[in-house]
């Protein structure tokens, strides 16, 4: 599971998820992506399920980077507790996503190969995801 070694705050709020990605919204290292197409805040489990089953996929060959890190801690108060009495403690990580962001990317294996790994990840992923090709990410962003 992913999480910072260390955070300035130990509890932050929540925020908005408005506009589109300007940042890591194209296909950087590997040849084929996975992006988001709606904006979502992505677990560290999320993020973990969706490595492991890309991983199953391409039987170890090839290349996987995960271009997304849960860097915003996600507080809950216990059960059954009374309003007031101050914010919970952090419970979860959380990666904010808006829709352009690429979260993985594969290299070295097939097309065929890679697209059917980046399938399965997007069903472990709470928002609706496309994939993407090198060219295809270049293309978007440079039509824009």
């Amino acid at each position: 599971m992913l999480l910072p070694k260390r955070v300035k705050y130990r509890r932050v709020q929540r925020g908005r998820m408005k506009g589109k990605a300007t940042r890591g919204n194209f296909v950087a290292y590997g040849e084929f992506g996975l992006m988001a197409t709606e904006p979502a805040w992505i677990t560290s489990n999320q993020i973990e399920a969706a490595r492991v089953a890309i991983n199953r996929c391409m039987k170890r060959g090839g290349n996987v980077w995960i271009k997304i890190f849960p860097d915003k801690p996600v507080t809950q108060k216990p059960a059954e507790t009374r309003m007031g009495s101050g914010k919970g403690s952090p419970e979860y990580w959380v990666a904010v996503v808006k829709p352009g962001r690429v979260l993985f990317e594969v290299g070295g294996i097939s097309e065929e190969l890679a697209r059917e790994a980046l399938r399965l990840a997007s069903y472990k992923l709470p928002c609706k995801t496309k994939i993407v090709a090198r060219e295809d990410a270049e293309a978007e962003n440079g039509g824009e």
